[in-house]
């Protein structure tokens, strides 16, 4: 490819660390989560929320279970000024919710924020200043003493409009573009704002590494992180927070290694919108730790109705292959995948497993308010006989002999292979009924008795072909009786095969369904499905339904 001379490493990786986090295999406990949503999200909107979006998001991610919200950068625009009061002044955060504003090192921009949270009960005044090579060459054109003192401007300030100002306020700091300073230097600036705003146990000082532009894989960034918790200034009243962006498409691995590093807290977006190529996505992150036996501390049970309200507001889409969120993530055509699939739902009810391990599955989707009907087996031509008989089970209840649901596999693989189209669950219904149930002509049974006569005695009265006929036979069984009796009086040529019955669960009323094999005299197979209220009769009627497809193929070929 042309032109890849023209980009160099961006990162600084730390003096040597002790890679202490590659020693740990999980994480084992959720981190704070902070939503970046009504900020860093909304910033990166093609149209921004309005005000009324943005109170129904907040009380959406209030309902999901942050703790604490960025809701904006109140000096930016009235409306950003305007929401923090609305939700200030209507009392609309709850005692334990934390609101964030973000905010510039200029005072226009600081007195203007705290003015915004005036009467706040619980705020985080996040702070920064950008501190990479590129921006202190290229955009400020400071050294590194002159960016080091606009934090420590900034702080100060802080300080100063934290006493005049009504409310309780907790400080922030990011240097921000971390991933692109020399991490020498961000451990510098970060402690000098540590001196000046003094952390204690009971009044932390967030730092915040943010992974503003990606430029490393992703151990880059976690020695970084290592770097920065082993020798930052009173680490014990820190808090250590990330906020990665997503533009190597590492955010999550970001992430996810930066607090086996020692991070704290993570600040992210729901389903990664953000700058570019996005924020780093909650969801992904909080059910990786789910799919692991960890409680992410965040009510994801209903991911479809979260995603509803996310794609409202921000008339953003989530992606059909969003891991966990995507309408399609759960969704098997693939024939051997659907098989597995369903042979391992079959195996958690037979053996009652503690543990969820189906595969191909990494969580069960009801857990997330997604159903297996419809979100887990789909049907199209590429899709197997596991798949679809799973459909016909599962939904409605029909349990077909293994052998049958091959031979009706392909019929339903072929119907959705002419029509280039993925079948709903009632088009493999349909198809089922119509192919094999109670099919009445050209031969339909009227009226059969039952004699124990030298084992079972069928005399039955059928219609075949417009021609009403009573025909008798002797049998080992009452459904063998009545095939002997058929294929005596009839003249037909087939053996009869395989049997199988249940009851059909699911269905209105007590109703048994049979399933019925016979191979006719050119080893051809033909399957029949009966359905009555009596086992007897649906068996007779599965029987038929061979019987006539049988019949009505070879009068196909025929013609």
């Amino acid at each position: 490819m042309k032109n890849y001379e023209k980009y160099t490493r961006q990162f600084f990786a730390p003096p040597k660390t002790e890679m202490k986090w590659a020693q740990k295999n999980y994480i084992d406990k959720a981190p704070i989560w902070c939503s970046v949503d009504l900020r860093d999200g909304n910033q990166a909107l093609i149209i921004p929320m309005s005000l009324e979006e943005k109170l129904e998001f907040f009380k959406f991610l209030v309902e999901i279970g942050f703790k604490e919200i960025e809701i904006g950068f109140p000096a930016a625009s009235e409306t950003e000024f305007n929401f923090c009061r609305t939700l200030i002044e209507q009392n609309l955060i709850p005692d334990d919710v934390t609101i964030q504003v973000l905010t510039q090192s200029r005072e226009h921009i600081i007195a203007k924020t705290f003015e915004a949270l005036k009467g706040a009960k619980n705020a985080i005044v996040h702070l920064y200043n950008s501190t990479s090579v590129a921006q202190r060459e290229q955009v400020f054109k400071k050294s590194k003493k002159e960016i080091i003192e606009i934090a420590e401007f900034g702080a100060r300030l802080c300080n100063e409009y934290k006493e005049k100002t009504e409310g309780n306020f907790r400080f922030e700091y990011s240097p921000e573009s971390f991933t692109g300073t020399e991490v020498e230097f961000a451990l510098e600036i970060c402690n000098a704002v540590i001196d000046i705003w003094k952390p204690t146990p009971d009044n932390k000082v967030i730092i915040n590494l943010p992974v503003t532009v990606s430029h490393s894989m992703p151990h880059v960034y976690a020695n970084q992180v290592e770097y920065m918790c082993d020798n930052l200034k009173n680490r014990e009243n820190l808090i250590v927070s990330l906020h990665p962006h997503n533009d190597r498409g590492c955010a999550v691995a970001d992430s996810e290694l930066g607090l086996l590093a020692g991070a704290d807290r993570i600040e992210g977006t729901l389903f990664g919108n953000g700058e570019r190529t996005g924020n780093v996505d909650i969801v992904v992150l909080a059910m990786n730790m789910f799919s692991q036996g960890v409680d992410p501390e965040l009510n994801l049970e209903n991911i479809p109705r979260i995603a509803e309200v996310y794609e409202r507001v921000t008339r953003m889409k989530v992606y059909e292959r969003q891991p966990y969120s995507g309408s399609l993530v759960f969704a098997a055509f693939s024939g051997s995948h659907q098989d597995a699939i369903a042979k391992g739902m079959k195996w958690r009810e037979e053996y009652d497993c503690q543990y969820w391990t189906v595969p191909y599955l990494p969580i069960d989707p009801k857990d997330i308010g997604r159903e297996y009907d419809g979100d887990i087996i789909r049907i199209n031509s590429q899709s197997g006989k596991g798949g679809i008989g799973f459909i016909l089970e599962q939904q409605y209840g029909y349990d077909l002999p293994a052998k049958m649901r091959e031979h009706f596999g392909y019929a339903v693989k072929d119907v959705s292979d002419k029509n280039q189209k993925e079948l709903k669950p009632y088009d493999v219904y349909k198809i089922f009924t119509e192919k094999y149930v109670n099919i009445s002509s050209p031969l339909k049974i009227s009226e059969t008795h039952y004699k124990q006569v030298d084992g079972i005695e069928a005399t039955v009265t059928v219609d075949f072909n417009g021609e009403v006929k009573t025909v008798s036979a002797h049998g080992n069984g009452r459904l063998n009786a009545v095939s002997n009796a058929l294929k005596s009086g009839l003249n037909l040529s087939y053996s009869l095969q395989s049997y199988k019955e249940h009851d059909l669960e699911g269905s209105s009323s007590s109703k048994a369904v049979s399933y019925v094999s016979i191979k006719g005299d050119d080893d051809t197979i033909y399957w029949g499905v009966g359905i009555d209220t009596d086992i007897v009769t649906s068996s007779n009627l599965a029987l038929i339904s061979a019987i006539n497809i049988m019949i009505n193929e070879k009068n196909k070929t025929e013609k």
